[in-house]
């Protein structure tokens, strides 16, 4: 028998069609037309899974009347008006258990599952009363955040509207309780799906900056702790990555987010990014690092977003208590505590000491990151803005600037987010204009899990204290070696064929800018030169091969030392890389068991003609 949704699939597709030029263009209204359309037919079919339980009834000779206390709502996606062409329903049947039996619920729910499967679309579903759903999102924290977006679609509405209300109620009342929850779970989820702005194949729903963070965003403006981001362009990274979520799906034909490989020229073309006046290739290579740069431009904004809301939220926590000395009749100051001069620790961030005015204050950028590094703290949101203001130089670096930079470097696996908050306000750009010509550029190696700009971070912040041989690096070999982690990759810009080679001519000239001392720039530049020595030699020669070995100690000057730091080099090179195929590999992904014992051989071989 026809059901209302027969068709409803391929309606969606085709409703979501692309202009005569191949760019997909109007989002936001298609996102609301098929929205639309879905909820006409969810209508329709409700009335129908009634009249088919009525029939029933009938059949068996009894009188049904139509319930009430029963009703279906939209979450997700679909409740707020977000649909994607091959998004999944999100549905759920809500009953008072009162009001109508469970064989009655049961039935009307088969009523409207069986059609909407048979029809092809993705479905999540599921039955609950409204003390189910209470209890759902009380433990469940992503599920209370989905669910703050509940919409009735059909049924008794008030049932649905009840539910929804008081969900909201019982999120505002325990959100002063859950915000830490809140905030460990972004947390774990950009940890498990990285972020947005770095990745080459990103999950623009799962990653840090993607979608998931704008739910959040909302989630935290419906707690009443913090006001929603007026910043038009916070609206348009949401919007404009939600047409990156449509294209991914009309390329796919499946409910995705993941922007894979495959996928990226046809979404880049999508998007409107292809250049037609280009050879195919080199149109198609454009395209994609367009698609990167947007992404990043998107992620960013929106992850930002989540952190001030965050961060407005947490200061409301903080303040909602009571400051105030009765006895004195005084309010309390707030607590400042210096880190590093004109940089403070307050409620929880780094903020600005008091007084102090950035357009005045040299290196203040780096004081104030160097604090949140070494007291495992993060900027605040509103301090980070006014970062823009400072003096930032590309030149003449005093030892104040190039001591603070090395300690920033050396700051470990909390360089990766700082990193990104300085890149944020155009920081590093500033530091070296280099910076500029790889930032966001994917890399053309498909083991590459990260953009360019990311390796190079990520690569530095695995840099050890101490050499293989156990010994700490003094002071002037460990600034060499984070020097070169940090500008290994400059040299991977468009048509250059040896991006080591590239790399230490476009490092030279940062290095002498910044007033680093001739021995460190020497030993920086080999290292860069030949970052990739180590590990060539490894994966094709043999360390038997005399010959190879005598090659590889003559590239450092057969100075054991300078070969530790290669080693140290390659190793964080390769342990911030993607899985290749066939290994099991860790969280040190690239630093497979195999590779490090082909590696170590040459390594130790090569040792043993140094002087």
């Amino acid at each position: 028998m026809a059901s209302a949704v027969d068709g409803l699939k391929d309606s969606l597709l085709a409703m979501s069609g692309l202009d005569a030029d191949g760019v997909y263009r109007d989002g936001s209204t298609k996102r609301e037309q098929r929205s639309q359309l879905v909820f006409t037919a969810l209508r329709r079919l409700w009335n129908e899974a009634i009249e088919q339980t009525a029939a029933t009834a009938a059949e068996h000779g009894e009188n049904w009347e139509q319930p009430h206390g029963i009703g279906l709502a939209a979450v997700g996606s679909l409740a707020r008006h977000q649909l994607g062409p091959c998004s999944d329903l999100d549905l759920v049947v809500m009953y008072d258990p009162h009001e109508v039996d469970e064989s009655t619920v049961t039935t009307i729910a088969n009523h409207l599952w069986y059609p909407l499967w048979d029809s092809g679309l993705d479905l999540d579903h599921s039955v609950r009363t409204r003390q189910q759903c209470e209890a759902v999102t009380d433990s469940d924290l992503p599920a209370a955040m989905g669910w703050l977006d509940v919409l009735p679609v059909a049924g008794d509405v008030q049932v649905v509207q009840e539910t929804a209300e008081s969900i909201l109620q019982r999120w505002r009342k325990a959100a002063t309780k859950r915000l830490s929850e809140l905030e460990q779970s972004a947390d774990e989820r950009a940890e498990r799906f990285g972020n947005l702005a770095y990745l080459n194949q990103p999950d623009v729903k799962q990653a840090r900056g993607g979608l998931r963070d704008s739910v959040l965003v909302s989630g935290l403006v419906a707690s009443w702790l913090a006001d929603r981001p007026h910043e038009d362009e916070y609206r348009e990274c949401v919007e404009s990555l939600l047409d990156v979520r449509d294209c991914i799906q009309l390329v796919s034909h499946h409910d995705t987010d993941l922007l894979l490989g495959d996928f990226q020229p046809r979404v880049a073309a999508m998007m409107g990014l292809a250049d037609p006046t280009l050879e195919p290739d080199a149109r198609e290579a454009q395209s994609i690092e367009m698609l990167q740069t947007r992404l990043a431009h998107f992620g960013r904004h929106i992850a930002f977003a989540l952190d001030s809301t965050m961060s407005h939220a947490k200061h409301t926590v903080t303040h909602s208590h009571k400051r105030f000395a009765f006895f004195q009749g005084k309010r309390s100051k707030p607590k400042f505590t210096i880190l590093l001069p004109d940089a403070a620790e307050l409620e929880g961030e780094v903020v600005l000491a008091p007084g102090v005015k950035p357009a005045e204050s040299r290196n203040l950028e780096l004081r104030v990151a160097v604090a949140a590094a070494e007291n495992g703290l993060q900027i605040g949101p509103s301090t980070l803005l006014q970062l823009r203001q400072c003096p930032v130089s590309a030149r003449d670096w005093d030892d104040e600037a190039r001591g603070l930079f090395l300690r920033l470097l050396g700051s470990g696996d909390r360089l990766p987010d700082l990193w990104e908050s300085l890149d944020y306000v155009g920081i590093p750009g500033a530091w070296m204009p280099e910076w500029l010509g790889v930032r966001n550029r994917p890399s053309a190696s498909a083991i590459h899990r990260y953009t360019i700009d990311r390796h190079m971070v990520e690569t530095t912040s695995r840099i050890p204290v101490a050499s293989p041989q156990g010994q700490e690096y003094d002071a002037q070999h460990r600034s060499a070696l984070l020097l070169a982690a940090i500008l290994h990759d400059i040299g991977k810009r468009p048509g250059v064929t040896d991006h080591a080679a590239e790399g230490a001519r476009h490092a030279a000239a940062v290095l002498e800018r910044w007033g680093y001392a001739e021995n460190v720039r020497r030993m920086a530049l080999v290292l860069i030169r030949e970052h990739l020595t180590l590990s060539r030699y490894a994966m094709k020669r043999s360390p038997d091969d005399e010959a190879a070995v005598d090659e590889l100690a003559e590239a450092v000057g057969r100075d054991p030392l300078m070969l530790d730091m290669l080693f140290d080099l390659t190793r964080a090179d390769s342990s911030s890389l993607g899985a290749t195929s066939g290994e099991l590999i860790s969280k040190r992904q690239g630093w497979s068991e195999w590779r490090a014992a082909l590696v170590g051989a040459m390594y130790n071989a090569a040792r043993a003609r140094c002087r």
